[in-house]
């Protein structure tokens, strides 16, 4: 049991730090609801995600094979996986571009209006979709850290119920700081490049990812408290 212990919570560190993507885009696309409508469409996000993963736990010998080559270009190997992580890639960036696009080039007067409450599935489905991609990713390096099946439904389990807790207080804040949404777009850009290079079998290490947009992120802090400070 001790011996689990360590791998258990590295596991849930993990999984925590990989689940932040997840929060910030349900909470970028939570934000076009009516307020009554955002805390479901976070919750229904982070729940399917867990099953989503608990699912995908019943077929881990399903999900190894996708990093089997199914096909070579130009003598670069395509997995399932590969795929899957450039699919989910291009449509971070496609998505973090539009958003960044209509935050910083449509005038205020031609901001389209909120969606109405039955775009809620549609939103819902794009959520699924990047849910998909980020819990095949994560479930494949789960396997690469721990052998026991219970650890990885334990930090499953355990990181989704911090992401509830965390889901609202993240997505009130950028909400609340245009800017942070901005950073937040950026960074979401960035995680969809990295899922690409990832899918071509260039590895680039989330950890420079993650530095620098914590160091972006106590940058913006500090002009914040600069520009509030001056008024």
């Amino acid at each position: 049991m001790t011996e689990a212990l360590i791998p258990l919570i590295s596991l849930i560190a993990l999984e925590v730090i990989l689940g932040i993507d997840n929060i910030i885009f349900i909470s970028i696309l939570a934000d076009k609801l009516p307020e009554d409508k955002r805390n479901k469409l976070r919750y229904w996000g982070i729940i399917l995600a867990m099953f989503m993963r608990l699912a995908l736990l019943a077929f881990i010998s399903w999900i190894l094979k996708l990093d089997q080559t199914l096909f070579s270009v130009m003598s670069i190997d395509f997995s399932g996986k590969g795929l899957i992580l450039i699919a989910g890639g291009l449509f971070l960036i496609y998505k973090s571009t539009r958003e960044i696009y209509h935050k910083t080039e449509t005038p205020k007067d031609e901001d389209t209006p909120k969606p109405k409450n039955r775009s809620f599935k549609r939103l819902l489905s794009e959520v699924i979709i990047l849910d998909l991609v980020f819990s095949i990713d994560s479930i494949i390096t789960a396997v690469g850290m721990v052998q026991q099946l219970w650890v990885m439904y334990a930090a499953v389990v355990t990181t989704v119920l911090i992401m509830l807790v965390a889901s609202k207080p993240i997505s009130e804040f950028i909400r609340k700081h245009p800017s942070f949404k901005i950073l937040a777009l950026c960074f979401l850009m960035m995680i969809g490049v990295s899922l690409i290079a990832e899918g071509f079998h260039f590895e680039i290490p989330k950890g420079y990812i993650y530095f620098s947009m914590a160091f972006a992120f106590i940058v913006d802090i500090i002009q914040m408290k600069v520009e509030k400070r001056k008024s």
